[in-house]
This record gives C-alpha cells, sequence and structure tokens, in this order.
C-alpha cells in the first residue's frame, strides 16, 4: 500500500484460503454485535499524523499493513475470523490493492464492505452516497439500519500467462483510463500538491485537459494519446475507428464499472450499469470545444462520427504501447484482458 504496482510480477501472489476460511453461514442473533475487520491505511491522505478513533471492543479487529506485501497475511486473518463487516479505511488506491489481495482470499463470497474515504481520490464512495465524514461508527450502525449497494470491480490480467499465472496477477479496481488520462492523473497529482482533492481536483484537471485539447498540437501528449487496440466481447471484435487522426491511436479511453463519478461527470452517456467504456480518437479541436457537453450528458447524437465512442462490454482486451492507469496508479504498457469481478455489496448510508 506503501509501493506502487509498477509490474505485475512485483504483485503478492496468495494461494486460494480453500477451507481456511471461517465467514459465518448463520445470522447474527438479535442484539449480538457484528464481528468486524478493519483495514486501516495509515498513509492516507486524510489519516496522515491521525489515529484511527475506533474505541476497543472485542469485535473490532483492526490491521495496518505496513505495505502491500502484509495485506494478503492481514485479509486472511480477518477471514478466518469470520467477519460480518470489512471497512477499507483509505481512498481508492486502497480500496484497489484490498480487492486484488482479497480476490483469492474470498472468491466470490466477500463480506459486506464498508468504505471510509480517506484517500486523495474516493470516488468509489462517490458512487456509493457515503459522506465525506462517515466514520467505522457509522460504517457499522449501517450494517443493520443502512443501505446496500452492489457493484463488481474491474478485473485486469495480463493476456499470455502460463497456466493460472493471470489468475493470481490480475488486478482488481474501479477506473481504468489510458492516453490523456495517463497524463492527467500526472496532472492530478499536481493538483494533489496544490491541495485540490476529489472533485475539485477532477474539475482542476479536466479544465487543464481542455484547454489542451483546444490549443495544442497533435504532437501534445494530450492530444496525440497512445497507440492502443481495444477487443470487445469474448469474440475480440476490433473497436471501430471514426477515421479522424491516425487510425491506430486514440486519444483517451476510459473504463468504469461506477454509475456515478466526481463532479456529475457522465462520460458514458446513458450508459449506466456494468462494464462501460468511452474511447475517443484522435478528434478535432471543434469537436474538443463540445467535450464539456458530452462528458455532462447534454450531448448524445452524432459522437461515434466525431469520434467518441460510449460503449458496454462484457469484457475487452486492451494492446497498449504506453502506460495505463488503474485507480490512480500506473501500469505497465502490455497486452491486457479487462472483465468483471465477482459482485459485491458495499454497505451504503
Amino acid at each position: 500500500m506503501a509501493t506502487p504496482i509498477y509490474e505485475f510480477a512485483q504483485m503478492p501472489r496468495v494461494a486460494p484460503a480453500g477451507d481456511a476460511r471461517a465467514r459465518r453461514d448463520k445470522p447474527r442473533a438479535a442484539g449480538q454485535a457484528p464481528v468486524v475487520g478493519v483495514i486501516y491505511n495509515p498513509r492516507s491522505h486524510r489519516n496522515l499524523g491521525a489515529d484511527f478513533d475506533c474505541g476497543l471492543s472485542p469485535h473490532v479487529h483492526i490491521a495496518r499493513p505496513g505495505d502491500r506485501s502484509q495485506l494478503p497475511d492481514a485479509l486472511a486473518d480477518l477471514a478466518a475470523r469470520g467477519i460480518d463487516l470489512l471497512v477499507i479505511n483509505g481512498g481508492d488506491g486502497t480500496v484497489r490493492d484490498v480487492l486484488t489481495c482479497g480476490r483469492p482470499i474470498f472468491g466470490e463470497d466477500w463480506p459486506p464492505i464498508a468504505v471510509l474515504p480517506k484517500g486523495k481520490t474516493n470516488a468509489l464512495t462517490v458512487d456509493l452516497g457515503v459522506p465525506d465524514n462517515w466514520t467505522l461508527q457509522d460504517a457499522v450502525h449501517a450494517l443493520d439500519h443502512g443501505g446496500r449497494v452492489r457493484r463488481r470491480p474491474l478485473e485486469v490480467a495480463p493476456l499470455g500467462g502460463p497456466g493460472d499465472a493471470a489468475s493470481l496477477t490480475r488486478v482488481c479496481g474501479f477506473i481504468l483510463g489510458a492516453g490523456a488520462f495517463t497524463t492527467a492523473t500526472r496532472a492530478g497529482q499536481s493538483a494533489h500538491r496544490l491541495g485540490a482533492f476529489n472533485s475539485l481536483a477532477v474539475g482542476v484537471t479536466a479544465l487543464w485537459a481542455l484547454a489542451q485539447s483546444l490549443f495544442a498540437t497533435r504532437a501534445n501528449p494530450w492530444r496525440r494519446g497512445a497507440r492502443m487496440r481495444i477487443g470487445l466481447g469474448a469474440a475480440d471484435v476490433p473497436m471501430a475507428h471514426s477515421g479522424r487522426g491516425d487510425p491506430e491511436m486514440r486519444q483517451v479511453l476510459f473504463a468504469s464499472t461506477l454509475e456515478r463519478l466526481p463532479a456529475g461527470l457522465r462520460p458514458f452517456g446513458v450508459l449506466k450499469g456494468g462494464l462501460k467504456l468511452v474511447a475517443v480518437d484522435q478528434i478535432s479541436r471543434r469537436t474538443a470545444a463540445l467535450v464539456p457537453l458530452v462528458v455532462t450528458g447534454r450531448m448524445q447524437d452524432g459522437l461515434r462520427e466525431r469520434g467518441i465512442h460510449q460503449l458496454a462490454a462484457s469484457q475487452f482486451s486492451l494492446s497498449i504501447d504506453d502506460q495505463f492507469i488503474l485507480d490512480g496508479e500506473a501500469f505497465p504498457a502490455g497486452d491486457y484482458i479487462v472483465g468483471q469481478g465477482p459482485e459485491l455489496a458495499f454497505v451504503s448510508p
């Protein structure tokens, strides 16, 4: 959780837990306190310099893994305790790491999950409707008295791995981007250093990206994008291209299973559930000027002809010659398959 995932080979690998799991099959008795497991990331933006105020309870088990390599053992221990609720205290990157390392442990049978928005970016909690000041006590109360939001994370695995290597190196997350999105993420880090976070950081970065698209040449990274091939569905059907710019290039790729995004953005238009993606060819400056209308859902007609492709897919392949971003972290160029993971039940207020 402290060191970046730059290579899939560096990820901690966990064998499936099998019979080692001790999840409870019986409902709790009336008045019985839930067993709560907490993954606390002390390096998350809003946790820095702060103690985790959780009170002392024999039903609350807190793990503070120092880095990503310690996460599998922490999650295996919580699973063995038969937790009724898994609380992730951190931002989107912490959620990605927990879901990735927990996938071999919990498989398709995860406990309900609550997320406390403590990171620089908290796109998932925006989708879940979780307020910024949500506490552990609020999350535990919501387990029995709140709602459930069901989402399936993206699962990204390298193609061509031997045997079961791909299943052991898949990464789970909620927002994937490439091309100018990678450039925008680096710009977003600058926005963070200036004190802009969450929706404000998204807005600042989006405005800067729009300015670059309007005034820069196609040699500029914001307009050049990246060389990529996208194949749709199990049949791996090549995604269409509008003919705008270089047909082997896409200016932007953005994919997610979230239904509500920060700053009110709606890049997928009317598409809502499941795995959605939008790919942008090297569009003209005139079309770039219309992007604010597109990403806020106010323009939907004639987009494909202009070079903006919005669609849903069960899965897609991605061959790319540049880094891509998953929940704020860079991954190397290569060949990948992007699908959906298990359906997870997130606790909401």
